[in-house]
């Protein structure tokens, strides 16, 4: 049997008042069968719900706009948030799928057809995107401290300055059972929970989201976290199927390739790609031989990935067929490289992250989504296995809900749902397999747009999905040693959300800015 750990950890952790509502939200106005949003406050009534049964019997396409500026560097950005629900319609049938919640933001008085849109959405499975959506590039953020668990609670929500849109138009849209989103009868949320579903009313969205708004001319970029990276290749190659060619996509802690992460299935294989990852984790808390300044930590994980490559794959390959023990030589190595005590390469040599997690610090758990976070084992942070997490859920929580109300005047009964349970249930078979592998999706969709952009952004500190696993799957794409130069790969000091440390985040806005640049001037 086959238990997705790395996901599991995540959860630990209505009627139309008017006629013809419309999607609203994009700058460049609205096609005729989309009437203007509201401007006014607007009251849903219906009642979302993230059961795997439910549906809606039919779905208003209502939303709410409100006007606002913000600072980003020494520009002052204009813009529009767009709040409320547009359908999901089928590619071929036309057919009613799903209401997707969704909160937009577009530069006002901007030229649709030149002005970027990025469609950003989280993973989970089952997750809301109010992590990015109040975390990363949106207008406002969330001041979290991060890695500190000593910043006030809940979180104050601020003006952000590394905001992308200056650069991008950006839309926030929720998946299906998750945030408000849910699927229209005769579908049901579980209808789309399954990899190839589930991307295929993205693609539906996407597509009518740029049909209703007058986009379609726009170029084009998708931003997946975590699973919503597994979510993005497929899309991508969906997309461009479909014929909407797309400039770029940003991969935020990718998951590509369930088979070749250890810590994802019980599946006895090599976790040889977490190595680089146990060696900034060991080296944060001054336990690798000797520790590298945070100056050298690239340097120092550049060694850590020929340890894993050269040495401690080979070893391990070995130890799993033949119980052939490491040589002392290799334990004393691995040892200085990530601070791990000799007891537990003795016990374990195949070091899972779930064993890394609990034992790195007697008595103490470090977070899976960020292990620089850590609490005392036993204590409230840890209860629920991953004080990274639980750290921050509560202040999400708290804060979409204050912010959907007060700042984008959009009120709903429902309770939001920030993690949702489809994992529970989700359909992760892909292209004939248990597991899904996209790496060949991401191909086959830069094969059909030879001119599609890539940039994968990596947390040094994430034991969700380690950098260098990723760094692997990608050069099955030609990209060994960085030489695709359709793709490119960014570390930052950090976890899974990499945007939540404060220095990682201004680096990352300056990568993405260049990244945006390059897509935008490609010939």
């Amino acid at each position: 049997m086959i238990y997705f750990r790395a996901l599991m950890a995540i959860m630990l952790i209505g009627t139309c008042f008017m006629q013809g509502c419309g999607g609203g939200g994009g700058s460049g106005g609205n096609s005729s069968n989309a009437p203007p949003a509201t401007t006014v406050g607007y009251i849903d009534t219906v009642v979302y719900s993230s059961a795997p049964g439910a549906s809606l019997p039919t779905a208003a396409e209502i939303t709410v706009t409100t006007k606002n500026q913000i600072v980003i560097g020494n520009i002052v950005v204009s813009y529009t948030a767009t709040a409320g629900h547009l359908t999901a319609r089928g590619l071929v049938s036309g057919a009613p799928e799903a209401s997707f919640f969704y909160v937009a933001y577009t530069a006002d008085n901007a030229n649709a057809a030149t002005r970027p849109i990025t469609f950003v959405y989280n993973g989970g499975p089952g997750s809301s995107t109010a992590w990015l959506h109040l975390g990363s590039f949106g207008p406002k953020r969330l001041v979290t401290g991060n890695p500190a668990t000593t910043a006030p609670v809940p979180f104050p929500l601020v003006d952000n300055a590394e905001s992308m849109l200056d650069v991008s138009d950006l839309v926030f849209v929720d998946a299906t059972g998750s945030g408000l989103s849910q699927a229209i009868a005769p579908n049901t949320n579980q209808t789309f929970w399954g990899v190839d579903a589930d991307a295929r009313v993205f693609r539906d969205f996407v597509m009518r989201y740029l049909a209703v708004n007058n986009r379609s001319a726009s170029p084009k970029f998708l931003f997946g976290e975590s699973y919503g990276t597994t979510r993005t290749a497929v899309l991508a190659n969906l997309l461009e199927t479909a014929g909407v060619d797309l400039k770029g996509i940003i991969l935020q802690s990718a998951v590509l390739n369930y088979n070749s992460n250890c810590g994802v299935v019980s599946v006895v294989q090599s976790c040889a790609g977490h190595l680089p990852t146990y060696a900034a984790v060991g080296a944060w808390y001054n336990l690798a031989n000797p520790a590298p300044t945070a100056a050298a930590l690239p340097a120092f994980v550049a060694q850590a990935r020929t340890l894993a490559t050269s040495q401690y794959d080979p070893a391990v390959q070995s130890y799993l067929r033949t119980n052939t023990p490491p040589s002392a030589t290799l334990l004393t190595q691995l040892i200085n490289t990530t601070g791990f005590a000799l007891t537990n390469w003795q016990t374990r040599f195949n070091i899972d992250p779930d064993y890394f997690q609990t034992r790195l610090i007697p008595g103490t758990l470090i977070g899976r989504y960020d292990a620089r976070v850590s609490a005392p084992s036993g204590s409230l942070l840890a209860a629920d296995g991953d004080p990274s997490s639980t750290f921050l859920a509560a202040s999400y929580t708290t804060r979409i809900a204050e912010y959907l109300s007060t700042n984008l005047n959009y009120t709903n009964p429902s309770a939001y749902v920030l993690v949702g349970n489809a994992i529970q249930t989700w359909d992760f078979s892909h292209d004939a397999r248990a597991l899904p592998d996209t790496i060949p999706d991401l191909a086959a969709a830069m094969t059909l747009n030879p001119k599609l952009k890539t940039l994968s952004v990596n947390g040094y500190h994430d034991l969700a999905t380690p950098f260098f696993v990723t760094e692997n799957d990608l050069a099955r794409l030609g990209n060994n040693l960085g030489n695709n130069p359709n793709i490119q790969i960014r570390f930052y000091g950090g976890g899974h959300m990499t945007y939540l440390d404060d220095a990682a985040r201004i680096a990352q806005k300056a990568d993405l800015v260049q990244f945006y640049q390059n897509a935008l001037s490609a010939l």
